[in-house]
């Protein structure tokens, strides 16, 4: 007598693994309800309530506004502050991009080596990094001071008393003075950035680049600079957020003056909406920085990715 056994059918065999499929995906979504619940309230709903007010003439106090569509975002490409602001968001983006990154990549470097007091030195640079901005602008505001600041006392004490001026109160000087303490306070978070990724290059590549005679230069071009693509990423992304959005040091400093000098579109999206009672308008200027924000981010998001999936 044989006996046979009869082999399981697909559909038998398949609805388990798919009711452990839905029960999976379904427990994984009670997980992330309250962090979506959060990221929506806060996060999603407050940003299309902006850009919906964005399309209105609204003072930001009254209960009733009027629904207006581009015309805020059309009036920007008229308004003069905004191009002044505009043009100076690109310099000081240019500026405290690239001077950080270079002096941040050049003490990381020199720490890499062999050299006494790395974790003094690493302090002194950073601790800018971690101070209040409102801080830095009491300290630099006191050192721009004309009549007893430390700069201007400096120049007379040798002799440069021609150089002594006001350095927050005139045009020609106001925005380079504001973006020193911006260079002074980004130099520590890519100089850590750049000395860990340094820290994790393998030292055999060197040793074989030596052997072979390359000089220090081409070590650091050919070796060095492509081990450090992922982290100038991140720095570079960062910064530019960082630099576009910029608000508190030169609020603090300089209020945006002497007259618009040092506007940029943070301070003068504030202006419109808390002094100036023209939310609507402030608000589309906030809707542009964020989307230039974002339009910044892409690059980075999409470069991580594709190395993740390789």
């Amino acid at each position: 007598m044989t006996t046979t056994t009869l082999a399981p059918s697909r559909q038998d065999t398949t609805r388990p693994a798919r009711k452990r499929t839905r029960h999976g995906g379904l427990t994984a979504w009670v997980f992330a309800l309250p962090a979506l619940v959060v990221y929506f309230v806060f996060l999603v709903y407050p940003a299309l309530q902006s850009l919906w007010f964005s399309l209105t003439d609204w003072d930001g106090l009254s209960p009733t506004y009027k629904f207006v569509g581009a015309d805020n975002y059309l009036n920007m490409a008229k308004d003069p502050v905004v191009i002044q602001a505009v043009i100076n968001n690109i310099v000081w983006t240019v500026v405290t991009i690239v001077f950080p990154v270079t002096i941040g990549l050049i003490l990381a470097i020199l720490l890499n080596g062999k050299v006494r007091g790395k974790p003094v030195i690493r302090l002194i640079f950073y601790t800018p990094a971690v101070l209040p901005l409102v801080a830095v602008a009491s300290i630099w505001g006191w050192l721009y001071n004309p009549q007893y600041g430390a700069i201007n006392g400096a120049l007379r004490a040798i002799g440069l008393d021609g150089l002594a001026q006001p350095w927050l109160g005139q045009d020609s000087t106001a925005l380079a003075a504001v973006m020193v303490p911006a260079i002074w306070l980004r130099v520590g978070f890519p100089m850590l950035l750049y000395l860990a990724a340094l820290q994790g290059i393998n030292t055999d590549m060197y040793e074989a680049a030596t052997v072979d005679g390359a000089t220090r230069w081409q070590q650091f071009w050919y070796i060095t600079m492509p081990s450090l693509r992922p982290t100038h990423y991140i720095v570079i992304a960062l910064s530019l957020i960082d630099s576009f959005k910029v608000f508190d040091l030169v609020y603090a400093m300089t209020y945006g003056g002497p007259g618009t000098a040092t506007q940029v579109m943070g301070t003068w999206m504030y202006f419109n909406v808390f002094q100036y009672y023209q939310a609507g308008y402030g608000t589309a200027i906030a809707v542009v920085i964020t989307a230039v924000a974002i339009a910044v981010s892409i690059p980075y998001v999409r470069s991580q990715t594709k190395e993740h999936r390789a």
